[in-house]
């Protein structure tokens, strides 16, 4: 794998889990608001979703390291850090 390619490929992890960061905190601070119990369900829905698909993101970046023999750097693991995962 060319270096452009793995580069291009961290930003753009790096990227999803900063918007999956966003998107997860709107709809967390969402939770419950609604007295309606439908919205509040959708609501519940979408967040899980989110959760998710950031456990996807873990695994995807999991496989990049263990492909590469090493750890995974400290470039990713900071952002990692900063989204909480």
């Amino acid at each position: 794998m060319s270096d452009d390619y793995a580069r291009g490929r961290r930003d753009g992890l790096r990227l999803a889990l900063a918007v999956l960061a966003g998107e997860e905190a709107k709809w967390a601070a969402l939770l419950g608001e609604s007295p309606s119990w439908r919205t509040n369900a959708i609501r519940d829905v979408r967040h899980k979703t989110l959760r998710v698909a950031q456990t996807r993101i873990r695994t995807v970046l999991n496989r990049h390291a263990a492909k590469s023999g090493a750890e995974i750097d400290a470039e990713l693991a900071s952002a990692l850090e900063r989204v909480g995962l």
